[in-house]
């Protein structure tokens, strides 16, 4: 795959995801990526260092725009540990896990934004408000509840099917809901 085509579909994507939600500022934003689906082969079975750096590369600054906190999930050879900055991990009061990426155990966009980050660190579980899931590897468990898919004008990354998803606050009662007087 051409780098500046990634670069394009990815900047198109974004920017389309960008005119539909507005994120909250300093939030974050859950990437999952598998290289080897935007290269056209099975996720795990043909890992891009290039396709890694690039996503990441032409995510941040992006994010950053938008001031916007990047995590970027592993796969399931670290358990979907996610990677951030130490900054980001200690706003949220995330614990630190023990692992560093690499190519087939967490992936190229995690090994391109370990790189990449001054202060890396993975941690198990987080809560973003949004997020790009390349190549479906399932982001959901990482967004906030209740989390709404944002469909956007560019149905692939390269070869992989890509996902965006936002959250919203659960919508309690309705306008058919009744409520008893509360007497304290």
């Amino acid at each position: 795959m051409e780098t500046e085509q990634l670069k394009d579909q990815l900047t198109r994507a974004l920017t389309d995801y960008f005119e539909q939600v507005d994120l909250p500022k300093n939030s974050l934003f859950v990437l999952g990526a598998s290289s080897s689906e935007v290269v056209g082969e099975w996720m795990g079975q043909a890992t891009n260092a290039e396709v890694g750096t690039v996503i990441i590369e032409t995510l941040v600054p992006i994010l950053a725009e938008h001031h916007l906190l990047l995590a970027v999930q592993g796969c399931q050879h670290i358990n979907r540990a996610l990677l951030m900055e130490r900054t980001t991990a200690d706003r949220f009061g995330y614990d630190e896990v023990s692992v560093i990426p690499q190519l087939h155990a967490g992936g190229a966009a995690q090994v391109a934004a370990y790189q990449q980050f001054s202060d890396p660190v993975e941690v198990e579980h987080i809560v973003a408000r949004g997020g790009m899931d390349i190549g479906d590897t399932q982001i959901g468990m990482h967004v906030k509840f209740v989390q709404i898919p944002i469909k956007t004008t560019v149905p692939k990354i390269g070869q992989a099917h890509v996902t965006f998803m936002a959250s919203r606050p659960k919508l309690i009662g309705g306008a058919r809901a009744t409520y008893a007087d509360a007497t304290i």
